[in-house]
């Protein structure tokens, strides 16, 4: 990973913003996950905002739990949170502390780290499905819960950080509704992508949980 314009890092103020000024802002960022092993670089191409209290669909709509207490800090850290039984999710919270928001990374490409990224994903049949999707994403990085609360503007030791990137032109991004969210949040266009990008997810509708399921829909 060579230096350049594109690999400032972002600061705090990039983070603290509204959501939807956010979100849309990070296509084409980079996504940096520092490891032991080494690093892995991934560009972003899919997000969605949530936008708290003022989101049915966010999990901080309800106010404040010891799961999602993060959003409720300082802008520019990671809310990682379990789902499903079985998958991490990776956000970036924003805004100013106290006001709770965050922008779940949905996919991106990887740049660098491939083999790391492939051997965390085995399964993936090539390189632009190794974090097509948020749970996809969190598993090709390594990331879990022992990164909730990570500062992505702590600096190049930190285990997370974002870097300046080649930002898409607003041409480029699209927007609908955020997937698998339903209620009042269902129609919210509030998921952002970068149009042509084969790393993108597929967008699903919300579908009602079955009475006996313990199954819980990804989202912040």
């Amino acid at each position: 990973m060579t230096a350049g314009p594109d690999r400032k890092p972002l600061d705090r103020s990039f983070f603290d913003r509204p959501v939807l000024e956010v979100a849309p802002d990070l296509l084409g960022r980079v996504l940096v996950r520092r490891t032991p092993d080494g690093p892995i670089a991934l560009r972003l191409t899919e997000v969605e905002a949530y936008a708290g209290p003022a989101d049915p669909g966010s999990h901080a709509y309800r106010g404040r739990t010891e799961r999602n207490a993060v959003m409720f800090g300082p802008p520019g850290h990671a809310y990682v949170y379990f789902t499903y039984g079985m998958w991490h999710c990776l956000n970036l919270v924003c805004g100013p502390e106290g006001h709770p928001s965050g922008v779940l990374l949905r996919a991106g490409e990887v740049l660098h780290g491939h083999e790391r990224a492939h051997e965390r994903r085995p399964k993936a049949r090539n390189d632009h499905e190794l974090a097509k999707g948020p749970a996809r994403l969190a598993t090709a990085l390594g990331v879990d819960r022992r990164l909730d609360g990570s500062d992505v503007c702590a600096g190049p030791d930190a285990p997370l950080g974002i870097l300046t990137g080649h930002p898409a032109r607003p041409d480029q991004v699209l927007s609908g509704p955020r997937t698998g969210v339903g209620g009042e949040g269902a129609t919210h266009p509030w998921r952002f992508w970068i149009d042509g990008e084969p790393s993108v997810s597929p967008y699903r509708a919300h579908t009602p949980r079955r009475r006996n399921s313990t199954r819980r829909q990804i989202g912040t």
